[in-house]
């Protein structure tokens, strides 16, 4: 399938150079079209067509996020994220602050262009997805006029809010039902790459609503093989169900049983909440 490319307009910083390099780069490389974020802000209809024959990968260069943030404003699907500041901390690369590329933005560039090729190889040749079960039995925790739910079973938690849901080898993430609540209505998803290696409590995405931002933080270690894409366009859908269809990531597990340490059941998850929601309201 053919690629559009909306890149981050910020050429008054070298992250956003270097979006635009790699943008272009792919143009040069793979024939994908560059869509300029200036002419499809003020006309979207201009690129109507290519978007809706494409899949789009979206460059932001700092985690201001202005392109992804565009793309979410005109209801645009995303298939695919870059974030150059964390591309290039997870490189160990210093691209410095020149408003030229460099021979180390320039190595960055082929690190991330190397990075989405393998994501791609890996969407192709992945496993079917592993059947995932909604819960049916929850513990609930009520404060004031809150009631918070917690899965009875098959959930284990972080106390940082996230839950895994593990079956055979893999599991899925997501946010519990207190952090939906406490952040209220979510606007805006910000996947994780997929293919990218993490470990334990790293961030696999991050959530915004008009009230704060979290970024959440993986409860076990592994390899992210899918990313829920529907909440690119329905963040609601954590509101909604933050057990089920909200779910925000899945991940191929290394350590599940060393993981597990540092995981709470939901007995004890929900004194955590308890907790929680206790100092939220003082």
């Amino acid at each position: 399938m053919k690629r559009a490319i909306l890149p981050c307009n910020g050429l008054d910083k070298q992250q956003g150079v270097l979006a635009r390099e790699l943008a272009l780069r792919l143009m040069e490389t793979q024939g994908a079209e560059v869509i300029c974020p200036v002419l499809l802000n003020n006309s979207p209809a201009r690129y109507e067509k290519a978007l809706a024959d494409a899949s789009l990968l979206v460059i932001d260069g700092c985690p201001t996020r202005c392109a992804s943030k565009l793309a979410n404003k005109l209801g645009l699907r995303v298939d695919d994220k870059v974030l150059v500041s964390e591309e290039a901390k997870s490189a160990g690369l210093d691209v410095g602050e020149s408003l030229r590329p460099g021979s180390v933005g320039m190595q960055l560039v082929e690190v991330m262009e190397a990075g989405l090729a393998r994501a791609q190889e890996l969407a192709v040749s992945e496993e079917p997805a592993t059947d995932f079960e909604s819960p049916t039995d929850y513990l609930t925790v009520t404060y004031d006029k809150f009631i918070f739910k917690i899965p009875a079973q098959g959930y284990l938690f972080n106390e940082n809010d996230c839950w895994v849901q593990a079956v055979g080898s893999r599991a899925r993430v997501g946010v519990s039902d207190f952090v939906q609540q406490s952040l209220t209505d979510i606007t805006y998803f910000e996947p994780a790459e997929v293919g990218r290696e993490i470990e334990q409590f790293d961030e696999i995405g991050s959530l915004e609503s008009g009230k704060s931002m979290m970024d959440a933080l993986s409860p076990v270690s592994g390899r992210i093989v899918a990313v829920n894409s529907q909440l690119v366009d329905s963040p609601e859908l954590v509101n909604e169900d933050p057990y089920g269809r909200g779910w925000i990531a899945e991940i191929e597990l290394t350590d599940f049983d060393s993981d597990k340490e540092l995981l709470l059941d939901a007995a004890a998850y929900s004194m955590i909440v308890e907790k929680k929601a206790a100092e939220a309201q003082r």
